[in-house]
């Protein structure tokens, strides 16, 4: 009982840690919005333009918000059948968070650059990588020797596993989107929320005691 008390301890710590990297991660998205710097007889009249001309900055921050806060919720439900870890498993959710903490980058280079494809593409690239390493972390839970709980069977596990490849394959076509539209490629990251929705709404289906 002791033991199962510090697992249960130790692994509270674990995901407070992840949590609180998250909470860093989305609070620096917003830093990349700088006031306008307008002479202060000029302010009436230019102020509200140049409010308005960081509209990509205001999309690049909501966009990367969305996303990440979409990854959080993926982590916490990843983590509510987990009961145990171990080494492999901290060194994963330390890569997993080195991905996370790298998205203000993309973020503030779409927000300045957002009509080039190149910062569509870096920006797809480096925020599906996200989510594939967390598939992966769920697949060494699934098939490691990480303890997960009696709510989870092989059914959910295995659609969990496929549902986590969603949405890095979303942003992998929307590469290739680029390349005939850059505007398009852009907008089409929002079918990542759809098709998250469906697939939740397939889970709940099929699984009701699942809060997926």
């Amino acid at each position: 009982m002791a033991e199962t008390n510090h697992q249960t301890r130790e692994l509270e710590r674990f995901i407070f840690f992840t949590d609180a990297v998250f909470a860093i991660v989305m609070t620096l998205l917003v830093l990349e919005i700088r006031v306008p710097e307008v002479p202060p007889d000029l302010a009436v009249a230019e102020l509200p333009t140049k409010v308005l001309a960081l509209w990509p900055k205001f999309f690049s921050y909501v966009l990367s918000f969305l996303v990440i806060g979409n990854y959080w919720i993926a982590h916490h439900q990843t983590f509510r059948y987990v009961m145990s870890y171990d080494r492999a498993l901290l060194w994963m959710n330390l890569l997993f968070l080195l991905s996370i903490s790298f998205i203000p980058f993309p973020t503030a280079l779409l927000g300045e650059y957002g009509e080039l494809r190149f910062a569509v593409i870096f920006y797809a690239a480096s925020v599906g990588l996200v989510r594939l390493v967390l598939a992966l972390e769920w697949w060494y839970i699934i098939k490691g020797p990480i303890r997960t709980s009696d709510d989870l069977d092989s059914r959910l596990a295995r659609y969990n596993f496929f549902r986590g490849f969603a949405i890095p394959l979303i942003f992998l076509i929307s590469i290739g989107i680029s390349f005939f539209s850059v505007p398009l490629a852009l907008w089409s990251w929002f079918v990542m929320f759809l098709a998250d929705t469906v697939f939740w709404r397939l889970q709940r289906r099929q699984h009701p005691s699942s809060n997926g």
